[in-house]
């Protein structure tokens, strides 16, 4: 039996798609990258794609009169590469997702949510406001995406302690572990699901 795709769709550097890529590699997780597709010509993660010999595509969201027909262009990509599961590794855009895919779309977010999440909380500007807030603990989430930023039914959740001397770039670098383990163990659950 051959291994289900997924489209892995990113907006930056790939740091997950690589992660994700590693772990196929290693004989840790039992798919394979049917493509990735991001939404700004030049993220970095093309790079990677291209390196690794992976299809891959761009499907811009600018310019695109409005969010339903970005969504049917970036899901009319992914049926046509035979994908059975989107993930969302650092992708920036609200995405519709059709009801065919409800359950099929997983998002990873840089906090436990519902804390620190909704649109304009990404990246640094998570770990700058956990840290203005001053919490005790922070980790990543999995969650299935709805037409929500963040929202959706959480398929898991990693959890780290914020130190007294962590800084923006310290508490990134841990959380970046965290998700490292948690975008695998994800995907792998949503296929034991059946």
């Amino acid at each position: 039996m051959s291994r289900p795709a997924i489209a892995v769709l990113v907006s930056g550097g790939g740091r997950s798609l690589e992660n994700l890529c590693e772990r196929i590699d290693a004989g840790e997780l039992d798919v394979r990258v049917g493509l990735v597709l991001s939404d700004r010509p030049g993220a970095g993660a093309l790079a990677r794609a291209e390196r690794r010999d992976l299809p891959a595509v761009v499907v811009r969201c600018k310019g695109i009169a409005d969010a339903a027909e970005f969504g049917r262009r970036v899901f009319a990509e992914v049926e046509s590469h035979g994908c059975e599961l989107v993930v969302l590794a650092g992708f920036l855009s609200l995405l519709p997702v059709p009801s065919a895919w409800c359950g099929r779309v997983l998002n990873i977010h840089p906090s436990l949510l519902p804390a620190f999440g909704g649109q304009g909380y990404y990246g640094d500007r998570v770990h700058r406001a956990v840290l203005e807030r001053g919490v005790q603990f922070t980790g990543c989430t999995v969650h299935y995406v709805d037409d929500q930023y963040d929202h959706g039914p959480i398929l898991l959740q990693r959890c780290i302690e914020v130190r007294p001397d962590d800084t923006v770039e310290t508490l990134a670098a841990r959380v970046f572990e965290e998700e490292k383990l948690a975008l695998p163990e994800a995907v792998r659950r949503h296929f034991a699901r059946g």
